[in-house]
């Protein structure tokens, strides 16, 4: 599990190292001219000076170090600032920021068996640094093939739209947020192995496949034709009653059975046309 280290403050042991080189510089130049002692401890000063550079580490913003000694996991530091450690401890970097993934065109088929087209966004940043640095090879390499995964099982478990026969409760195409909060879940259960947080995950292109898109795109024009249709039937229903009672109740006219249904019939035409009606006078009487 992820460990937070706070290491101390490395602007003292930056002094110091100056210092000793400082004074490598001076005891070298000395035990030249006078003593080879000079000399010898000129060079410990270097050495020490180095030994203590090797620990300081500056952390920017939105990274961390992963901390490992002899192979042991030690821990993390996750402030900002310069710090020290111990020198013999080796580190791994790690960004905190957010990253966004935007996943590549996937053509897969759907619950139904259609072949649909699909592309996702995903945000996602390292929340576990131990599970990021241990637990996968290469956590970026992880995210891009899970999240590929997830996205081909999210749609094959869902239709892309509604078909007339079958009343699925959700859909790629009309589920919106419901969706998007389903393949969050995936996304998360997938890539928490790895200590990775999902920070938002949504749909970016969703369409039939070529081969089928022209079939489709009829069946939905078919749809809105019969929807129309249906709208224009209830209309003219509604008009033809109306004018019948109106007819009954003002004593304009009396008509008989036959006679209504011819009524009934020729204001369903014109209604219901596509075309405006020819009028037709009747020169003569009702029933001629």
């Amino acid at each position: 599990m992820e460990k937070i280290l706070k290491p101390m403050s490395g602007y003292l042991t930056l002094v110091i190292c100056l210092v000793l080189l400082i004074a490598s510089v001076y005891l070298f130049i000395k035990g030249v001219d006078e003593n080879i002692t000079y000399v010898i401890i000129a060079l410990l000063c270097f050495i020490l000076s180095c030994f203590f550079l090797k620990g300081l580490m500056i952390i920017q913003p939105n990274h961390s170090r992963v901390l490992n000694f002899f192979g042991k996991y030690v821990g993390t530091v996750k402030d900002n600032g310069l710090f020290f450690i111990n020198p013999l401890y080796s580190s791994q970097k790690i960004s905190l920021r957010s990253e966004n993934l935007q996943g590549q065109t996937l053509k897969v088929n759907d619950k139904m068996g259609n072949p649909i087209e699909i592309a996702v966004v995903i945000v996602w940043k390292v929340g576990d640094t131990y599970k990021a640095a241990f637990d996968v090879e290469r956590y970026s390499d992880f995210v891009k093939m899970q999240s590929e995964a997830a996205v081909r099982h999210l749609a094959m478990s869902f239709p892309y739209d509604n078909l007339e026969d079958d009343h699925a409760p959700i859909t790629l195409r009309e589920g919106g947020d419901k969706i998007n909060s389903i393949l969050e879940q995936e996304l998360t259960d997938r890539l928490s192995k790895a200590g990775i947080t999902i920070q938002e995950a949504r749909i970016s292109h969703l369409a039939y496949a070529s081969e089928i898109a022209g079939a489709m795109l009829q069946r939905q024009q078919a749809t809105a034709i019969v929807a129309a249709r249906t709208k224009i039937v209830e209309g003219a229903v509604g008009m033809v009653d109306l004018a019948l009672k109106k007819l009954s109740e003002e004593n304009i006219v009396e008509l008989d059975d036959e006679r209504k249904a011819a009524m009934v019939s020729n204001l369903m035409v014109v209604l219901c046309g596509e075309k405006a009606a020819q009028p037709i006078l009747n020169a003569g009487t009702l029933y001629n």
